[in-house]
């Protein structure tokens, strides 16, 4: 089975039986999926950083009067949370975009959050940090086992709704309401 793509610019929506610690009533977005694996960024997951805090962390010099606030900042997942990851739209020409979709770009290099920084960044961003990732074949068992739902992603669920809002929202995209689904497991 070719998988080339098969689940990217999808929102994953965990199950309310889905208990880890570290993926508990989140909405990650899939940004790429091979027969290698999975990569996504948790949406849900807002962190206690301010932004002017971080880009002083990260030695950006010249900051803009209205940057603080502009761009909020999330727990993307529990790998990588070293490492800063920056959604938003448009795609724009930065130097190591991923392109998600026609209208969605994830990227790593620092010349975005330096535009942030000033002012000229992207109308809509989400900065992440760390990711969350699936080895090969693992997403899909996971899938199996009922621990996920997937979606097509809205843009509007990651840039309008607010985080506490996100699980249930994505989860209407496919008119599920999770406060009726039972939490028992039992046989018909």
């Amino acid at each position: 089975m070719k998988i080339e793509g098969y689940l990217c610019n999808h929102f994953l929506i965990a199950m309310p039986t889905l208990m880890d610690i570290n993926f508990s009533r989140t909405v990650a977005l899939i940004c790429e999926h091979n027969e290698n694996g999975a990569m996504g960024i948790v949406i849900n997951r807002p962190l206690n950083i301010d932004l002017n805090k971080l880009l002083q962390q990260i030695k950006v010099k010249e900051q803009h009067e209205e940057v603080q606030g502009t761009a909020p900042i999330c727990l993307g997942g529990p790998m990588g949370q070293n490492q800063g990851f920056v959604m938003h739209h448009p795609i724009g020409e930065w130097e190591t975009t991923l392109k998600i979709s026609d209208t969605l770009g994830l990227t790593t290099s620092y010349d975005i959050v330096d535009a942030i920084a000033q002012g000229k960044g992207p109308s809509q961003a989400l900065i992440a940090l760390g990711y969350a990732g699936w080895d090969s074949h693992q997403l899909e068992q996971e899938l199996a086992e009922n621990a996920w739902l997937s979606v097509p992603a809205d843009n509007q669920i990651i840039f309008d709704i607010s985080y506490e809002q996100r699980w249930e929202a994505a989860a209407a995209l496919i008119g599920v309401n999770f406060s009726n689904l039972s939490g028992e497991i039992g046989h018909a």
